[in-house]
């Protein structure tokens, strides 16, 4: 049960058969989102079936308040879950109820959106760094100078937060690089195209769009419909997004990257959880890896990829330790 050293990473092997693990989910509206239910739906009953964990259910909050996230939470406790997994609407908002759930013995994960509680474990990839690596390409294929609009993820979730930080951080050793507008796209399509349809007027030329996933079609819908060229535009790795790229790098050449954390977070997060139940020391804080498509894989990625889907990858108990051991 303990880490092996090198690649060969080593499942702890306690029975989790008669364990439920909980997923509670803060919001759904968007196709990362429903993609990442689905991916968790696609590991977690399987493993129901045959007799790795008892119950492995979903549950998704109506309003996206962490009020109520909290209460589902409690419910959850209640209701005899050994483990909750849980991508919070608040890095601290979710922190009491957490805790409550640790002193009645439950393991909490959360990932994607994290919490800030000491006793859960945390999942993530460096959004600090989705955020940086935006401005690190914009920086290179303008040559350091030009003016960036950037579209942010939902206020107050702790994703939102590094990414836009990220981005501030990174473009301070930039001088020639400027961002002249923000808005929040909620990581929605239709969303970001409403919100930059809004600021355009009042903006001057554009030359690249900084993001976050979920908002890359939209910003470029908007941008065509107001008339003005189209810029650099960063992708989150909607199918709708590569398709849009594929189109447009066949009539023009156009190159850009999409890049963001894969739907099948939710999978990491249930081998973490298993795992944890089954006796493996983990580390509080875990990091995964990034998604990136690059147009050298466009035609290949974009061929898999289901119409209002996402790029994904689906990770397997094995994967995850090799993440986790390798650290």
């Amino acid at each position: 049960m303990a880490a092996a050293g090198g690649v060969h990473a080593q499942a702890a092997t306690g029975s989790t058969a008669t364990t439920k693990i909980a997923l509670s989910n803060n919001y759904a509206g968007n196709s990362w989102r429903q993609t990442m239910l689905k991916s968790w739906a696609e590991v977690a009953d399987p493993a129901v079936k045959t007799g790795v964990v008892a119950a492995a259910p979903t549950f998704t909050t109506a309003e996206n308040q962490a009020t109520e996230q909290a209460q589902q939470i409690q419910n959850l406790i209640l209701q005899g879950y050994k483990a909750i997994v849980i991508d919070a609407a608040s890095p601290t908002a979710l922190n009491g109820v957490i805790k409550q759930a640790c002193s009645a013995g439950v393991t909490v994960v959360t990932f994607d959106g994290i919490a800030t509680e000491p006793c859960a474990y945390r999942i993530a990839v460096d959004f600090h760094e989705l955020g940086a690596m935006q401005i690190d390409y914009m920086a290179k294929r303008l040559n350091g100078k030009g003016n960036l609009l950037e579209i942010r993820g939902l206020a107050g979730v702790s994703v939102d937060d590094e990414i836009h930080r990220g981005i501030t951080d990174e473009i301070k050793k930039y001088p020639g690089l400027k961002i002249v507008g923000s808005v929040h796209g909620d990581w929605t399509q239709t969303v970001a195209q409403k919100q930059v349809a809004g600021i355009l007027p009042t903006l001057p030329k554009i030359d690249g769009v900084v993001t976050q996933g979920g908002d890359g079609y939209g910003a470029a819908n908007a941008i065509k419909e107001a008339g003005r060229p189209t810029p650099i535009i960063i992708l989150g790795n909607r199918q709708e997004e590569l398709a849009w790229w594929a189109a447009q790098r066949k009539s023009g050449g156009y190159e850009t990257l999409s890049v963001t954390i894969p739907p099948g977070a939710s999978t990491f997060a249930f081998w973490v959880t298993q795992q944890l139940l089954a006796g493996k020391k983990m580390p509080h804080d875990i990091r995964m890896p990034l998604l990136q498509v690059n147009a050298g894989d466009l035609d290949a990625v974009l061929a898999k990829t289901p119409q209002g889907g996402l790029a994904n990858k689906l990770y397997s108990r094995d994967d995850v330790l090799k993440v986790v051991d390798a650290k």
